[in-house]
């Protein structure tokens, strides 16, 4: 009998999806970004911050940017024409995205919802992101991400950024 059922639902979609990808399992918990990155091989900017916003209520976005990146809010305020956005709570990242905070991925995400990606993580030989199971990560290339994420869309939100 097969064990698919217990896998993180990202690596389930990666899979249907046929996006090639490996996972990372973590000797050890991970203390901060830097150190997700030294155990994974990588460098920081390589560690990939999935980070979901609220543009109203029942209004998502995600982000995809490099981990050691600040959010460029000024840069998204505008980007959204709106004077005010917020981070997702806790409650609202879990029922979005199915998965714990320091987990979360774009990879199955409601349609509905638009990615940003990040245009300088394409200049990167591979990313990693949460695969929505502590202690493991998603090796990923940049571009396998578009193909898994239809809805994403590339931008520079800041040139400092990258």
């Amino acid at each position: 009998m097969s064990n698919q059922p217990s896998l993180p639902a990202s690596i389930r979609f990666l899979e249907q999806q046929k996006v090639p990808f490996r996972l990372f399992h973590h000797q050890r918990p991970v203390e901060s970004l830097e150190d997700a990155a030294v155990q994974r091989g990588q460098s920081p900017e390589q560690v990939i911050r999935s980070i979901l916003f609220r543009l109203s209520e029942q209004r998502y976005f995600m982000v995809l940017t490099p981990g050691p990146n600040q959010i460029p809010w000024k840069a998204l305020r505008v980007y959204w024409q709106q004077s005010r956005l917020t981070l997702a709570s806790r409650e609202e990242v879990l029922q979005v995205t199915g998965c714990e905070p320091g987990t979360v991925n774009p990879f199955g995400l409601d349609a509905e919802i638009p990615v940003l990606i990040e245009n300088c993580i394409f200049s990167l030989p591979e990313i990693s992101l949460g695969s929505g199971e502590r202690g493991t990560a998603i090796l990923i290339h940049p571009q396998d991400v578009l193909r898994a994420v239809p809805q994403a869309i590339v931008v520079t939100l800041d040139d400092a950024l990258c």
